[in-house]
């Protein structure tokens, strides 16, 4: 690396700054059409070329690549983290033990 490049990851205060450049800001083909496609991914649909079969009614006429790729970042972004559920033998023991042993609180019961 150079000195110019050491001083720059240096000089940054978050990993956000490091990404400046001619790319950044350009438009894609695909910009005006990612809501219907987030909508259409947030009611379970997760087949790139049925997604992309549907965009190109709506004037899409970009390739079918480009719809693949931005869906491919949305399977392996980061999901949100939830409770795992109970296990059945946990369960079971909630409803088979005395109540006076049972780890939920009295008036959840």
């Amino acid at each position: 690396m150079t000195s110019r490049t050491v001083k720059r990851y240096a000089d940054a205060a978050k990993p956000e700054d490091l990404f400046t450049g001619q790319w950044q800001a350009r438009t894609s083909a695909l910009d005006e059409y990612k809501t219907s496609l987030d909508d259409r991914w947030n009611e379970g649909g997760t087949n790139a070329r049925k997604l992309w079969e549907e965009v190109v009614p709506l004037r899409y006429q970009g390739s079918y690549r480009r719809v693949r790729a931005y869906l491919r970042q949305k399977r392996i972004s980061p999901r949100p983290v939830t409770a795992r559920p109970p296990s059945p033998r946990a369960v079971a023991g909630w409803v088979l033990r005395p109540r006076k042993t049972c780890p939920l609180p009295s008036n959840s019961i």
